[in-house]
């Protein structure tokens, strides 16, 4: 076969957020953020996600350091670290210097991440940031609302990716909506491509819609997964559920090449 018509993996980059969250409720030190990472990586998740908010509801500083200890042993694997730059998400790009940052535009109180970047607004206060990151050698991601005229300006102030914020497509899986949810980020991915930027996507990715969002999505290159995935991973385990989500990605990578 013909390697260039090969389609494009997708890399599954597990967060680890929400064991830490459960951890925090006790002072045992379990479960392990570490050894779920561990388990993980042993299943074939080819990446770990934190998300270090400032007031470490979840992940800790000493949790940062420790999974970058880890993953050195794992060649090829990514550890991306995500947040807002302007709190505390630079301090520990600029100690761990991990594969990837992924800039959030998240308040400190924030429940949970909930929107992309907007531009031109924000763009004067990231080009600095990210010419920051892409010197200590760490490719930036930039959080996004499957908005394609905005792909452009993200180009614009040198981020590497963009990560598509996918809960509307989550929300409307199994409604009428779904389809056009579908379109609006196969768009946006399009538009993103076309600047030049890789295609990152989470938020609400789960068993169920994951496959038809790989297959209709071009050129996704990797996706973050952790509340739906650590909720799987209570019934399942953490072997099985990575190698589950793993399977609906091939399975939506099969169908992309065969569409």
């Amino acid at each position: 076969m013909n390697r260039s018509s090969a389609p494009q993996r997708t890399a599954l980059s597990v967060n680890v957020n929400k064991v830490a969250l459960l951890r925090n409720t006790r002072h045992l030190g379990i479960p392990s953020v570490l050894r779920a990472a561990q388990v993980c990586l042993e299943a074939g998740a080819q990446g770990i996600t934190v998300h270090p908010r400032p007031d470490g509801r979840h992940i800790r500083a000493d949790d940062v350091h420790e999974l970058a200890q880890l993953l050195t042993a794992w060649a090829g694997r990514e550890y991306n670290i995500e947040g807002n730059p302007s709190h505390n998400l630079m301090e520990f790009i600029r100690q761990v210097r991990p594969s990837q940052a992924t800039f959030v535009p998240d308040s400190e109180d924030q429940f949970t991440s909930d929107h992309g970047w907007s531009f031109p607004q924000d763009a004067e206060r990231l080009a600095p940031l990210v010419a920051e990151c892409r010197q200590l050698g760490v490719r930036v991601s930039l959080f996004m609302d499957p908005v394609p005229a905005a792909m452009a300006a993200v180009r614009a102030v040198g981020a590497d990716r963009v990560e598509l914020y996918t809960e509307p497509y989550a929300a409307a899986w199994g409604t009428p909506q779904q389809g056009a949810e579908l379109e609006r980020y196969r768009a946006a991915a399009e538009a993103a491509l076309a600047a030049g930027l890789g295609v990152n996507a989470g938020h609400d990715l789960n068993r169920d819609n994951l496959a038809a969002f790989v297959r209709t999505v071009p050129g996704l290159l990797e996706v973050s997964i952790g509340h739906a995935l650590i909720a799987d991973a209570l019934e399942l385990g953490y072997q099985a559920t990575v190698q589950a989500y793993l399977a609906c990605i091939a399975s939506g990578t099969a169908l992309r090449g065969g569409s």
